[in-house]
């Protein structure tokens, strides 16, 4: 063979930086003070978190009654939104985890920063199950210790479940993003200049060297690591969507909940990274790295778990159909065209209808219409999540326990809190830490490996 040219497949990075110049481009927003635009962002997202804390302090002090939570439908916004921010967790150890043992080049730019935000997302959606209890100081009975009084949680529930799903998912999430942190840590150990910076890199860092063993041991922990993570994509979602599909309910009870829940939650994870990614590239100067070819793979993803959501929703009207069972086709009529028919058909629109612009290369690459196709993304799942939960708790089995569900302003300043948590760590995330693996990156990068163009290779 001679003349191999690997130039047909597209560059992860762009613009021919040297590794130099990578190392200093990802490192420059932690090596620079933070700008008026850093601190005005901070205090918005700051402020919708600080009006989420004054509503829960304001239900501490009154009781979930502040809520619109009722009976039926006693569930409402906690659990909506903690599927919701679970869901947006997804794309990280997907990203890092799957797209890894796939040895899919393109991820190295986006990979930490969708490790980060599944950590923030995770951190959101735990919140929600607690308070929803109404005494959160009772959390620690959920884990199963022993005891002198031999209380033990309920095993048989998958709200217990939950507990253990999302808990393993967090702790696996974070030792992953850890791990893959540690050479980036050495890295800015060894440029840093304070005195304070090395001391804290260097903690972190583990006593990194750069060296061939290092890097060996590095590797080897990294794919076990992304072998344990990857069932868990599939899993944490799947046991999430038990929470309806093991119980009775008309329009819960349905097999189909699993995989439809964790395409959702691909859909809304990677519709959420691209959101925020198109902020980051561009504040950072961080085109070259997380290039718009980046941008439009994930734009596929988005397109194809759109239209696998599309699936399930026209596949949940055919086998309620198809059942006989006069409550679930009753379940399904009234979404569609019941009280809360307009929150279904905003869930469709956004879900369905308008990621199929995606079909066209030339918007697929628009940074405007992409941004604006994915909040609307967004917005759909989260209307998933509640026209699931309340279209079924609302009119179930008896007509005489039917009922109405009105969130209050309470409900709404929680749900705008945990977005602004959300962003705060974000932001704090950006100048904190690298936002793109400065390792991964550097190996993928021209000049990393040997070149082969004009070298004969008879072997």
């Amino acid at each position: 063979m001679s003349n191999v040219d690997y130039s047909v497949e597209a560059a992860p990075v762009q613009g021919r930086l040297s590794l130099a110049q990578i190392e200093e481009l990802v490192a420059k927003p932690l090596d620079t003070k933070p700008d008026k635009k850093f601190y005005i962002a901070l205090a918005v997202s700051s402020s919708i978190l600080g009006i989420g804390a004054i509503c829960l302090l304001i239900t501490f002090l009154n009781g979930v009654g502040m809520w619109g939570n009722n009976q039926p439908v006693s569930w409402g916004f906690p659990i909506v939104n903690f599927v919701f921010w679970v869901g947006i967790g997804h794309a990280g150890t997907l990203i890092s985890a799957i797209l890894f043992l796939l040895r899919q080049k393109w991820r190295t730019g986006i990979a930490r920063f969708a490790e980060a935000m599944t950590i923030f997302a995770v951190i959101c959606a735990g919140i929600f199950p607690v308070i929803h209890t109404g005494r959160p100081w009772l959390a620690g009975y959920l884990m199963p210790y022993p005891n002198q009084h031999g209380l033990w949680v309920n095993f048989t529930s998958p709200l217990v479940w939950d507990v253990f799903a999302v808990s393993v998912y967090f702790t696996v999430s974070l030792v992953f993003w850890y791990t893959g942190l540690i050479p980036d840590f050495a890295t800015l150990r060894d440029r840093t200049t304070s005195k304070i910076k090395k001391s804290i890199y260097s903690i972190f860092s583990l006593g990194w060297r750069h060296s061939t063993r290092h890097w060996l041991h590095y590797e080897k922990a990294y794919v076990i690591l992304a072998g344990f993570a990857t069932p868990l994509v599939l899993s944490v979602h799947t046991i999430v969507s038990f929470d309806f599909a093991v119980s009775i309910m008309p329009g819960w009870h349905t097999t189909i909940f699993p995989p439809y829940f964790v395409a959702g939650a691909i859909f809304s994870g990677f519709a959420m990274v691209v959101t925020v990614l198109i902020f980051v590239r561009k504040i950072f100067d961080l085109q070259n790295i997380i290039t718009i070819d980046h941008l439009e793979k994930m734009n596929k993803v988005i397109m194809a778990t759109g239209m696998m959501v599309g699936y399930a929703y026209g596949m949940e009207f055919f086998m309620a159909w198809y059942s006989g069972v006069q409550f679930e086709q009753f379940v399904f009529i009234n979404r569609a065209f019941g009280p809360y028919a307009w929150a279904y058909w905003i869930m469709v629109s956004c879900n369905v209808f308008i990621p199929q612009l995606f079909w066209f290369k030339k918007l697929r690459r628009s940074i405007p219409v992409m941004l604006v196709i994915v909040i609307f993304v967004n917005i759909g799942m989260w209307f998933e999540r509640f026209v699931i939960v309340v279209t079924s708790l609302h009119r179930d089995f008896l007509p005489s326990s039917w009922g109405m569900y009105a969130p209050t302003l309470y409900d709404a300043g929680i749900l705008l809190g945990s977005f602004g948590l959300f962003f705060t760590l974000v932001i704090l995330f950006t100048k904190s830490l690298p936002v793109v693996s400065i390792s991964e990156v550097k190996a993928v990068a021209d000049g990393a490996q040997p070149s082969h163009h004009g070298v004969d290779n008879h072997g």
